[in-house]
Formats: structure tokens, C-alpha cells, sequence
């Protein structure tokens, strides 16, 4: 079968516009909301779904994903009911491409095979792993491309183009192009940073580049569209997730519909 993630940037490209990546963190504010909350993205236009695999130690994140995945540990779950969850949904007629977003330690406890083969046998796409580096990424990018999953690599502005070539090579699906240094989170203004980075992978790579990190309203989704494949909104949708559900136990009845009102906003027309 083919792969989501590839069938669906080829679709994108053919229609000349770029994509939507929302990203969700599992578990916030519950498992079940959560589903809810894939299905509703889908629905509301999402072309690809990140979905956050909570993690005690979130270096990479900033402040508005570091809470959210607190929030999550508190439901006490792991990496087993988050591909439960993906199934569920699949069940359910999801047909989205879904990839998690995770670090290396959550992965490595559940085990890679078992990883590998839970996710094909679940209908997963991919696996976005923050902390792992390209020179350690071989045994996992086998095992992965083998159950027909795409290793979705991380490219930051810092990179230089012999790291950059390094990183393309294990990439699968698409890769992720950080818009700038540092942490994720919202911004008022996109620095030149993101674009000059697509334009330096194109060299290098045929794959689809996704921009993330910053990007939090329509008209920098928009801007995004002009160079790259593909925009990530994060911060902006967990900080809403946030504000309409504080904890598990304030979901009101028309939480996911409202989420999905804010993030059809961020599409542009």
C-alpha cells in the first residue's frame, strides 16, 4: 500500500497549494477528546495530522507544549494507547495521514520492531523523533521503511549543507524545515530563516519540505505557502486547546467543534 504522506503531497502538488499540518498533543485533554479532536481536523481540511507523544523532558518544546504535554502525563497513559487511539480512529473512516511527534525515550521503552510493526499493523504513517540525530537514524529508518513508515527528519538554519545531506539521506515522507533556531512556539513575525533553508534542502532533495515552528496565523501560513510544501500549526492550536479546556474535567460540549472553527481560520482562502 502506499504511503498517506506521499499520496497526499503528491495530490497537493498537482493542485498547486500547499498543505495544512495541525499539531495536537495525545491526551490533551484526554485520550478520547483526542480522537474527537483527529477526526474534526480531518474534516475541517487538515492534510496531514501531528499528533505529540508526551514527554517529562521536552527540551525542544516551548512553554505552551511543555504544558500541554504535562497535562497529558497526568492521564497516565503511553506510547501503546497512542497507537490504540490512531487505530480507533482508522476505524472510525480516518483516512488523514498521522504521524507522532515524539522523542527518542518513549519509542525506545516501547521498543523499535515492536514499534515499527504496531504502526503498520494500525495504519500509522510516520514518526517525527526530535532528538534523534541522522548518524544514529539508520537502524531505525530500516526498520521503519520496511512496514511502509516514513522517518519525517528535523532540518534546522544552523545546519550546514554536509549535516543537511546527512539528514535528507534517512528522510522519508517529507522533511521538517525549523523556520528558525531554538524552541517551538508562536511568533508575531517569520524571520527569512525558514525560507532560506527550503532553499537550500530543494538542492538536495526531491522530497516535500513542511515548515514548522512560529507559525501561528493565516497570513503566516499563507507566507509559508509561497516556498514550502507545507505549513505546521502548533503552539497556536494547544494554547486554544488550553484556554477552552484547562483539564480533563472542563471539556464542554462544544470543545472539539470549536477547535475545529479556530484551526479552519488558519486555513487561507
Amino acid at each position: 500500500m502506499a504511503n498517506r504522506i506521499n499520496e497526499t503531497f503528491k495530490k497537493l502538488k498537482n493542485e498547486h497549494r500547499g498543505g495544512f499540518i495541525p499539531f495536537i498533543m495525545a491526551g490533551d485533554p484526554d485520550l478520547e477528546t483526542t480522537a474527537k479532536l483527529i477526526l474534526e481536523l480531518e474534516r475541517i481540511g487538515a492534510n496531514l495530522i501531528e499528533l505529540g507523544v508526551p514527554f517529562s523532558d521536552p527540551v525542544a518544546d516551548g512553554v505552551t507544549i511543555q504544558h500541554s504535554a504535562e497535562r497529558a502525563l497526568r492521564n497516565e497513559f503511553g506510547v501503546k494507547e497512542i497507537l490504540a487511539l490512531v487505530s480507533d480512529v482508522r476505524k472510525k473512516g480516518c483516512e488523514v495521514p498521522i504521524i507522532l511527534f515524539s522523542y527518542f525515550n518513549p519509542i525506545l521503552q516501547f521498543g523499535l520492531e515492536n514499534f515499527a510493526a504496531e504502526a503498520e499493523r494500525i495504519s500509522l504513517d510516520g514518526i517525527l523523533i526530535t532528538d534523534l540525530i541522522a548518524e544514529e537514524a539508520d537502524e531505525f529508518h530500516a526498520l521503519l521503511t520496511a512496514k511502509n513508515q516514513s522517518l519525517i527528519m528535523l532540518a534546522a538554519p544552523t545546519s550546514s549543507d554536509k549535516r543537511l545531506k546527512k539528514i535528507v539521506a534517512v528522510a522519508a515522507g517529507f522533511v521538517y524545515a525549523v523556520s528558525r533556531a531554538g524552541v517551538t512556539g508562536a511568533r508575531v513575525d517569520l524571520s527569512s530563516d525558514a525560507e532560506n533553508l527550503v532553499n537550500r534542502l530543494r538542492k538536495l532533495t526531491d522530497l516535500p519540505i513542511a515548515v514548522g515552528f512560529g507559525i501561528s496565523n493565516v497570513e503566516q501560513v499563507a507566507a509559508t505557502w509561497r516556498y514550502a510544501d507545507a505549513a505546521v500549526v502548533g503552539s497556536a492550536i494547544v494554547a486554544e486547546i488550553e484556554r477552552l479546556a484547562p483539564n480533563a474535567d472542563k471539556v464542554s460540549a462544544d470543545f472539539v467543534e470549536n477547535i475545529g472553527r479556530f484551526a479552519r481560520r488558519l486555513l487561507p482562502k
